[in-house]
């Protein structure tokens, strides 16, 4: 947190950290910039009072809840507790999931007779209060009334079933906590069973699926009906419509009656209609019921009963477990189950549906409008702030879930192209009002930049830019809403649609930027006003290019960035794929001049498929505050050498000069502080940006310094204009010290970039050539920086073991944070191929990657009856090393002898074997493999075959199924892989293929900026207020994304944290934290393994330790099957193991993980660390509690070696082993005393018997504490 005191000074303080950094900012002020500061700090402070006022009120409103009574029809009154934000169409949704009232969704609220409007929050309705009577009144249904009551009643009916979960459907999703810690509590306290599986066992090599999902007795779906659907009747005629009849339905119960219903605008009631006859004149005995439910449970028991078991079982469901998520999630692996008749499935999936657009027609949203309008909204107060963002998400959640179902459609074939004329590589499709087009270069637009290779690339690029400009959010810029969809080997990209675009020529229509990659250029004063207030957060330097007349134009972005205005007047910007700078090192150059030592001596730059490759934001920004850090050095000795030489400044060296480097203690404090923190020591000063630069999403330092250093540069105290500046010698020192680093600005420092300097048809003015060659340096040293400085901070963290991958995924993740492209994985997996980690983090990560290219492009040349046969056979490919021929794919073929149709039909079978994907064999899969490796990577990889692979780099092969599973959509049965009787895949294995979907993330920006805080907060040790932030923070994430959302998940990780430290009840916000991480990441999710282990540590210390084994085993079989054994998690996960079954007295099963962990620790930290010296003294413990001193001396010996030797003499740890030694070395003596007077066979009362340790819980939680990080420093 950036803390201003008196005007001359600017002061941050990292409170108990012992930081102190002083700028004495009076030196560099002018009488008017004095002034201006005054103004500054006292509006600053004005906004950030009034912003902690409105997040207060926001918060008070959303916590202080009130009871209000509801009163049904047919039910009694009942309380319920709201809360005044809420608004009152919440509270209709609210009841409708409610158990008392969720039969009636065709109600409207009354208060005192009025009838409640629902776009208004609840505490601005006039007497709604504490103990307001709210009745639920029915309403009359209309058609859609009728269809949404009857869409409610298929969820009721289906809310245990979790086959909307399995086949990705519906914000379905699996989560499987309540199955580890409901259970009886008082047997818990009686007997426990200590026993773990044998396949989460160390050394134990099966990794059977089956426990991923495992069987849960609630979760069998109970039959209420039959059959529920629409029946042929619809629509009703007009003279049934003039008696209120709105659609008929059919229902078969669970008894065998058949039943036509209707509904009408009074509701539901039995006709005496049959399968052939049309009477809809009400059956006998007349029932009229205004739910659907209450008439079937009066003509049919079984359904009364089943329904009533039914809702008991979903009000036991948690919230968390129940509640759809905004995003779709896909699991890999899928149970068998037969397929079973479904009425409500079957409806809710009509096949009328696929392939009509006239469906949809009069009743589709216009999603540009929409999104548009959203981002239109007011955002001055919080309140409307939070009232924007909210409908942001949550238009684009939905736009998302359109475009992946249109995507779908036009893979499958069922939307017809808007240029069916052209062939199918070049066709575009309209469905529900977006535009859809494939990832190929259809026009030959991408020729120039790698061909097809580019045009798979750039809608990840366009995408990532369409997330900076949304992020940016400036006032009248549009960006299109935008989606990317990978299906069946096809990239679908997904836009809204801008008004009038269709309609016109491109290049008529195009204000601004380029249709031919820089040949002809065309710029507008509107999108140079908008664009301008992008360059300096995006870096991107403002600069001047010649167009079609050689005229010079300026722009303020990539000259592929396409400025057009709508029919609706909103200035759009499109084709954002240049927005971020290129990446010189795989952009081969003229001549190769400029290229950095630290490039050309690792071979860069490298030839790549296209031409698109940039660099990633996280990049530019570690890049500018490195330089920020040189800028400041220079500065800072400069101004020292003018006042040493009393030259300029000697009037106003008072007690301390100019000291810039401030009132940090010493270079040595700040390297000391970064080592402590995950850091390493910087050698020289070239490296201190590395303090700035972030390695982690968890490392709170890097976040305090990136905070404090962007403050600095956007308020920056070296903002010194030339006219405000009138000493010549200090403006000389700035002047240096701004060009050195790069600065595009000689007065200030100010690091841009030239997106279009290496673009070989962009053509530069001739007065501005001169800067060519000062801003491809620039692009150079990021380039090089990116292998000097970023390459190497991911080598230390993999070793130091700040960043620890379990998967692609992770891996990807730990990269990006530093700002490194996946594409560097070359040069990474060369440092680290002597470390343990290279082995571990390479040989899965690129086959799956690269076989991932193969697969995508098989896939798009095969036909729709033979992918499954064309997946099992790329897997067995892949996976196996035994040649193996595809099946047929045709289930028609006749198995009749010597027909004419066999004949026939054996030449199609023999076409299929002729095609690409069928004539694959392993070694042709592998060897593509290599070369895409060597082609991409510019890695090799030394193996021919995935045994060989499993053999030299001990790897497992549901690692590799898993990952090549997740990255291309792939639904697998449950698979014993390692089986004997089934070696390879078949046809039936392969379940489904789902998309994989990249999206925008919105989100709140106010509540970010409150976790930033509760960071700091927390790191200062100030606990309380840390958690009060954090709970801020859910509750506007809450109001902005809904409780199913990774951010939330955060602030419940951080609030159970916070809660265990300070002695507080820490299961509740864990537990929730676990249920949304595996609803909203995955049940395999490597987060979801770490939020499990957080809760088995929570639970230990609640008395829970049945609960403790269960969480523990599955986060250990969940990391198994993420790497397998060799991980360096396994020494956390196997102490933590081994310390409780101590606790629980089983001694065996102890001695096995507890060995395991200290052979992991040996391995990955080091035979001289302290967690081997932990991993020693755990060992002893458990082994004097087996009686074997002799052993448990030889390892407290090591680890009193170790504490000594690291910590020195003095230390506590040290101190503790001495006397645990004294103490094993006198049980070891008695013990030996009394083996001697029993082979002695000689009377002796005074020998003592043997005593035996028993461990004791408290003792086992602060093990458990310190093998988690977690230490209680006492205060004294």
């Amino acid at each position: 947190m950036l803390k201003v005191c008196e005007k001359p000074r600017h002061d941050v303080c990292l409170g108990s950290l012992g930081i102190r950094l002083t700028f004495d900012l009076s030196l560099f002020m002018s009488k008017a910039e004095s002034s201006a500061w005054d103004a500054l700090e006292c509006s600053g402070a004005d906004q950030r009072e009034q912003d902690q006022a409105s997040i207060q009120e926001v918060v008070s409103l959303h916590e202080a809840g009130f009871m209000v009574r509801i009163q049904a029809p047919a039910t009694e009154t009942f309380e319920l507790q709201v809360s005044g934000q809420m608004l009152v169409t919440e509270l209709h949704q609210v009841l409708m999931d409610h158990e008392m009232t969720c039969l009636r969704t065709c109600f409207s609220l009354q208060l005192g007779g009025a009838v409640l409007d629902a776009l208004t929050e609840l505490r601005l309705v006039p007497g709604l209060g504490e103990g307001a009577l709210v009745k639920v009144v029915e309403d009359p249904y209309t058609v859609r009334d009728a269809r949404l009551h009857l869409k409610h009643v298929r969820s009721l009916l289906r809310s245990l079933d979790v086959a909307d979960a399995h086949n990705g459907a519906n914000g379905s999703s699996l989560s499987y906590l309540s199955l580890y810690t409901r259970g009886p509590r008082a047997a818990e306290r009686e007997t426990i069973d200590c026993l773990l599986p044998d396949y989460i066992t160390p050394g134990c090599k099966d990794r059977p699926l089956t426990p991923l999902q495992p069987i849960r007795e609630d979760w069998k779906p109970l039959q209420c009906l039959r059959v529920l659907t629409v029946n042929s009747w619809n629509p009703p005629p007009g003279n049934r419509k003039m008696h209120g009849d709105l659609m008929y339905l059919n229902v078969v119960t669970v008894e065998g009656r058949d039943l036509n219903i209707t509904a009408s605008t009074r509701g539901f009631y039995l006709n005496q209609s049959t399968a052939f006859t049309f009477n809809p004149k009400p059956a006998l005995p007349k029932t009229l019921s205004h739910s659907l439910v209450e008439l079937l449970s009066q003509v049919s028991p079984v359904f009364r009963r089943t329904f009533s078991t039914l809702q008991r079982k979903r009000v036991l469901q948690h919230p968390y477990e129940r509640i759809a998520t905004p995003y779709q999630v896909y699991t890999w692996v899928a149970p068998h189950a037969d397929h079973a008749l479904d009425c409500v499935r079957a409806e809710e999936t009509p096949a009328s549906r696929v392939g009509q657009d006239e469906h949809t027609v009069g009743q589709s949203r216009d999603w540009n409008e929409e999104l548009q309008g959203c981002r239109e909204l007011p955002r001055s107060s919080l309140q409307e702030r939070l009232h924007r963002e909210r409908n942001i998400f949550k238009t684009n959640s939905d736009f998302v879930n359109a475009a992946t179902q249109g995507a779908i459609a036009v893979v499958d074939g069922n939307v017809m192209a808007i240029n069916p004329g052209e062939e199918p590589r070049k066709q575009m499709f309209i469905w529900n009002n977006l535009f859809f087009s494939l990832g190929l270069d259809t026009a030959d637009y991408y020729r120039p930049l790698g061909g097809d290779a580019a045009a798979h690339a750039a809608p990840v690029c366009d995408l990532r830019g369409v997330q900076a400009y949304a992020s940016i959010d400036i006032p009248g810029l549009h960006t299109l809403g935008t989606a990317l969809v990978d299906y069946h080997g096809h990239r679908v990209t997904a836009q809204a649609i801008v008004p009038g675009l269709l309609e016109q020529h491109q290049d008529r229509g195009l204000l601004y930027g380029s249709n031919d990659h820089g040949h002809t250029v065309v710029s507008d004063t509107k999108f140079l006003d908008l664009l301008g207030k992008t360059c300096r957060p995006l870096r991107v330097q403002r600069h001047m290019v010649l167009d079609h007349h050689h005229t010079a134009v300026e722009l303020c972005s990539c000259v592929q960035t396409k400025g057009i205005l709508g029919n609706d007047g909103r200035a759009y910007i499109l084709d954002l794929h240049g927005t971020f700078p290129p990446d010189l090192n795989f952009l081969l150059s003229d001549g190769g001049e400029g290229v950095p030592e630290e490039c050309k001596r690792l071979g860069f730059p490298w030839k790549h498929r296209h031409s698109l490759a940039s660099l990633r934001p996280e990049l530019i920004e570690a890049f500018v505050q490195h330089r920020y850090a040189l800028f400041q050095n220079m500065v800072s000795s400069g101004l020292e050498k003018l006042s040493a030489d009393g030259a300029s400044l000697e009037n106003r060296s008072d007690s301390t000069g100019v000291r810039l480097s401030a009132d940090v203690q010493s270079e040595a404090l700040i390297k000391t502080l970064a080592k402590q923190n995950g850091g390493t020591a910087m050698e020289d000063m070239g490296e201190r940006g590395q303090l700035y630069s972030s390695s982690s999403g968890n490392n709170v330092m890097d976040m305090i310094y990136m905070k404090l250093y962007s403050n600095l540069i956007d308020t920056t105290i070296y903002e010194l204009n030339a006219d405000g500046c009138s000493d010549p010698q200090r403006r000389q020192v700035i002047l240096e010290a701004c060009r050195a680093v790069g600065s595009v600005s000689d007065t200030s420092f100010e690091i841009c970039f030239n997106p279009d300097v290496c673009s070989p048809a962009v053509r530069i003015p001739s007065e501005s050539v001169y800067e060519v060659p000062k801003q491809k340096q620039l692009l150079w040293d990021a380039a090089a920086f990116l292998l000097s400085n970023q390459i190497p901070a991911v080598v230390r963290d993999f070793l130091d073991h700040t960043a620890v991958p379990l998967d692609g995924g992770s891996l990807r993740l730990a990269l990006h944070q530093r700002g490194v492209n996946m594409r560097y994985l070359g040069p990474l997996l060369r440092a680290l191929e002597t470390a343990p980690e290279g082995e571990r983090l390479s040989h899965v990560q690129v086959p799956t990657t690269r076989a991932l290219d193969v697969l995508w492009t098989h896939l798009q040349n095969v036909e729709a009856a033979a992918l499954s046969a064309a997946v099992s056979h790329f897997l067995n490919c892949l996976l196996s090393s035994a040649s193996s021929a595809p099946d047929s794919a045709d289930e028609l073929l006749s198995r009749r002898r010597g027909s004419r149709r066999r004949r026939s039909q054996g030449s199609r079978a023999a076409a299929l074997a002729e095609t690409a994907w069928a004539r694959m064999t392993p070694g042709d899969l592998w060897r593509k493999i290599q070369n895409e490796a060597e082609d991409y990577y510019h890695y090799t990889l030394h193996c021919d075959s995935v045994d060989e692979a499993v053999e030299r780099w001990s790897l497992q092969k549901i690692s590799l199924l898993r990952e090549i599973a997740m990255k291309t959509g792939i639904q697998l049965r449950d698979y014993v892989f390692e089986s004997r009787h089934r070696p390879v895949f078949s046809e039936e294995d392969v379940v489904n293929m789902s998309p994989v979907v990249k999206h925008l993330r919105p989100s709140a920006t106010d509540a970010t900026g409150l976790i930033q805080q509760a960071q700091v907060a927390v790191q200062q040790g100030l606990l309380g207020e840390g958690y009060e932030l954090i709970q801020q923070a859910m509750t506007l994430f809450s109001s902005v994304c809904g409780i199913q959302h990774e951010d939330v998940s955060t602030c419940l990780r951080l609030l159970a944290r916070i809660s265990y430290i300070t002695g507080e009840y820490a299961l509740s916000h864990q537990e929730k934290a676990v249920m949304c991480t595996e609803r909203v990441q995955g049940i395999d999710h490597p987060q979801t393994i770490q939020d499990y282990m957080l809760l088995a540590l929570y639970c230990f210390a609640a008395g829970q330790p049945a609960a403790v084994l269960r969480l523990l085993g599955r986060a250990r079989y969940l990391t198994l099957l993420l790497s397998g054994e060799d991980h360096p998690q396994l020494v956390q996960l196997d102490s933590m193991l081994g310390l409780v079954l101590h606790g629980l007295m089983n001694y065996d099963q102890s001695l096995k993980f507890l060995q395991n962990g200290l052979k992991m620790t040996l391995k990955y930290n080091g035979a001289s660390s302290l967690k081997c010296a932990h991993s020693h003294h755990l060992l002893a413990t458990l082994l004097e509690s087996r009686g074997d001193y002799r052993l448990a001396l030889q390892h407290e010996k090591e680890a009193y070696s170790l504490y000594r030797s690291q910590a020195g003499e003095d230390h506590d740890s040290t101190k503790e082993s001495s006397e645990y030694l004294q103490t094993l070395t006198r049980q070891a003596v008695i013990l030996q005393r009394a083996l001697n007077h029993i082979y002695s066979n000689t009377p002796n009362a005074c020998t003592p018997p043997p005593k035996f340790s028993t461990p004791s819980l408290p003792m086992i939680l602060q093990q458990l504490n310190i093998t988690c990080g977690i230490l209680f420093i006492p205060l004294r």
